[in-house]
């Protein structure tokens, strides 16, 4: 247990070892019942060392996925690091992936059948690489006949697109009832690349 009145640098330094030691995110809710504390204090201690690492020009960043924590590599390390690990930078998304992600992140939970309606084409390829790369998920099946899988984007989607949650996508235009929902597709797309590019920070 630990007490943040008394020793807020020692809840800081405790959040800090949990996510550097855990490698990928943790959520808030386990770290504050392990620390025997309030989540609203975790996050106001992650919040801390998130401006530290900042101010002291660090190279990792502390960054809130929704209700998860994560420790990273600094952004504008990002080629230096895949020079140091030998490793090729992640392909850029095309216009296929984006558009796929565009209507899973504004319109989740969806089956691909909902995709495929809206994009006027078959998405099981693309589903299946944003799968692969972390980007989307499963997140159980609609109940329809044939039960088609549901697919929600992941705090990998967030980390990649530099926001803390889905309340940070820019907002779509509002729907005039004669309008193509192919249009919303494009503002969708065109909202991503607003929102950030991927920027590295593995």
């Amino acid at each position: 247990m630990i007490d943040n009145e008394k020793d807020p640098d020692g809840l800081e330094a405790a959040i800090e070892g949990i996510l550097f030691a855990s490698g990928e995110a943790v959520s808030a809710k386990r770290i504050a019942a392990v620390l025997a504390v309030d989540e609203a204090e975790v996050f106001n201690a992650a919040r801390r060392v998130s401006d530290r690492l900042v101010c002291e020009h660090r190279g990792i960043r502390l960054v809130r996925l929704e209700d998860s924590l994560q420790l990273c590599s600094a952004p504008e390390l990002s080629d230096i690091i895949r020079q140091a690990l030998e490793t090729r930078k992640p392909p850029k998304l095309t216009q296929t992936a984006l558009e796929v992600l565009a209507i899973t992140a504004y319109f989740q939970p969806v089956t691909r059948a909902y995709i495929d309606d809206l994009r006027g084409a078959d998405s099981s390829y693309t589903v299946g690489v944003l799968q692969e790369r972390g980007l989307i998920e499963s997140c159980g099946t609609l109940d329809a006949p044939g039960r088609p899988t549901l697919f929600r984007t992941t705090p990998a989607f967030l980390r990649t697109f530099g926001l803390s949650s889905l309340d940070g996508l820019p907002e779509l235009p509002r729907k005039e009832s004669d309008e193509p929902e192919q249009l919303r597709i494009e503002d969708a797309v065109e909202s991503l690349r607003a929102a950030r590019e991927p920027q590295g920070g593995d």
